[in-house]
């Protein structure tokens, strides 16, 4: 369970990188005049993530979950190739990725790297690693509360709230 705990504190520092590569590029895309869409939907994300976490860490010490070797180093494949994926997109993006919903108008959708395939694949990355991280060590409660969270998140409000802001940049930049 050490290795488990090391692992998940891991996650969580490479969600600090995240926020600190995320406050650099807001910053970047707000001198560009950056509009910020969906900060309602924001915090909510924050506590579901954090909370994964956290969740993944009770539920392993506290219902004493086994690691299964059979399920645990699939799981920690996925978790690694959602890292990459995620890194991926981070390094794709540039500065205008961000953890929060900011459009710079007139620069175009990014069509390259993953987004040659997908619309929104640092979304994939999250879905992923949402089942995979608490499975590594058997934490089916939290893999099952996380993905379904995750989903009426992502579902119900980030994805639409980001497809309204780029088509609203798009539409204002054929507009003008």
């Amino acid at each position: 369970m050490i290795w488990y705990t090391v692992l998940i504190l891991a996650t969580g520092a490479e969600r600090i990188a995240e926020l600190v590569v995320s406050a650099r590029n807001a910053r970047w895309s707000f001198a560009r005049g950056g509009v910020e869409y969906g900060r309602a939907h924001f915090p909510p994300m924050v506590a579901l993530h954090t909370g994964l976490l956290l969740a993944c860490l009770a539920e392993v010490w506290l219902l004493d979950r086994p690691f299964l070797p059979w399920l645990g180093w699939p799981m920690l494949v996925l978790v690694l190739a959602s890292q990459a994926l995620r890194w991926w997109c981070i390094g794709t993006l540039g500065p205008r990725w961000n953890t929060r919903v900011i459009v710079v108008p007139d620069l175009p959708l990014v069509e390259r790297g993953p987004y040659r395939w997908l619309t929104h694949p640092n979304y994939v990355a999250v879905v992923v690693e949402g089942f995979a991280l608490p499975l590594v060590h058997t934490a089916w409660i939290t893999a099952l509360a996380f993905t379904v969270l995750n989903a009426v998140l992502l579902l119900g409000f980030r994805i639409p709230c980001e497809n309204r802001a780029l088509a609203s940049t798009a539409a204002a930049s054929a507009s003008a």
